[in-house]
This record gives structure tokens, sequence and C-alpha cells, in this order.
């Protein structure tokens, strides 16, 4: 997929510029740059991943491409204590269908949110896999996977085609605002 095709999957979720973000499972990065350009100057997000290569390889092409952004890499397993938290979102672009086990991830993602934060998830419409895509799943058990981690308001983004079980879709889930407590 070319870079403005990244950009329009995510986008409707992305609304805010300058905010703290995290990619998790960012890889060579290609979402994350749309994420950069989606959040503009003064933004700062952490690249996560286990592969330090790719991370190496995202953080010179971000300073190139996007220097008024600031990056963090951070080698790591997603599944695992980051460290991270008070981000306005999470980007989860084709990670999470690594996951067998995803009710701890997510709970683990929604305590780096700030109240109303944003997760922004990108996956395969299917529930079933493939060796590359071992545990995809559908916006429909998507909505239901949130909501049993807490997540308030999902919604779907966007569909397109792909030549990979069929379809791809992006999903935008909030975390509670803590509105209505005490």
């Amino acid at each position: 997929m070319k870079h403005a095709d990244l950009v329009e999957l995510i986008k409707d979720g992305v609304t805010e510029r300058g905010q703290r973000w995290a990619d998790l499972g960012a890889g060579e990065g290609a979402f994350t740059l749309a994420l950069a350009d989606l959040l503009g100057p003064g933004a700062h997000i952490t690249a996560v991943d286990r592969d330090a290569g790719a991370l190496r390889r995202l953080g010179l092409e971000m300073g190139e491409r996007f220097p008024d952004v600031a990056v963090a890499t951070k080698v790591a397993d997603f599944t695992r204590p980051l460290g991270l938290s008070g981000l306005d979102g999470v980007l989860m672009a084709n990670s999470l269908h690594f996951v067998r086990d995803k009710a701890p991830v997510l709970e683990s993602v929604r305590g780096m949110l700030q109240p109303g934060g944003k997760l922004v998830v990108v996956e395969y419409g299917s529930d079933r896999g493939n060796p590359w895509v071992p545990h995809p799943f559908t916006f429909e058990r998507w909505t239901q996977m949130a909501a049993q981690a807490g997540f308030e308001g999902t919604r779907l983004l966007r569909t397109i085609p792909s030549r990979h079980l069929g379809s791809m879709y992006s999903a935008l889930s909030l975390s509670p605002s803590g509105r209505g407590l005490g």
C-alpha cells in the first residue's frame, strides 16, 4: 500500500494534531509514518517493535520525512509491560493478529491511554487465519473484544479490499472518559 492509502485508512481516528501516540508492533513503520503525517509538528510517537533493525530504519526515515515530529523507538514485545501512560492514542496496525490471548494486551493498552484516549486498530476482516496472519478478527468480533476490555464507542472507520484474507478495516475505540464517576 502507498503512504496516502495508509493515511486514508486511519485519518478518521487521528483527528487532533500534536498529540502523544504509540504505534505498537510498528515494524519498519509504514503506519508510524502515516500517523506522523496526521499528527504533524509537535507530536510525539513511541514506536514499539521487537525488531531493533526495523526501528533504526524507521528512526532515520522519520528524521528525514517528519523532522518536526518527535519519535522514540522502543525495542520491546508489546504483550509485555511497556511503561507507557497518559497517551492520547495508540495505533495497532496489523499487529494484534499475532496475539492469541488479546484480553491482557487490551487491558494493558487501555492503561496506557488517558481518559477518552483513542485506540485505532487496523486488521484483516476475517476470523480465520493463516501462517502469516495467525489470529485475525472481523470488525464484529472486534466490537465484542473492545467492549469486554472496557473500551467504549467502537466504530468502523474504513474498509478496503485486500488480496490477503479479502478485506482490511480500521476501527476506533475509546478509553472510558471517566465522566459520571464520583
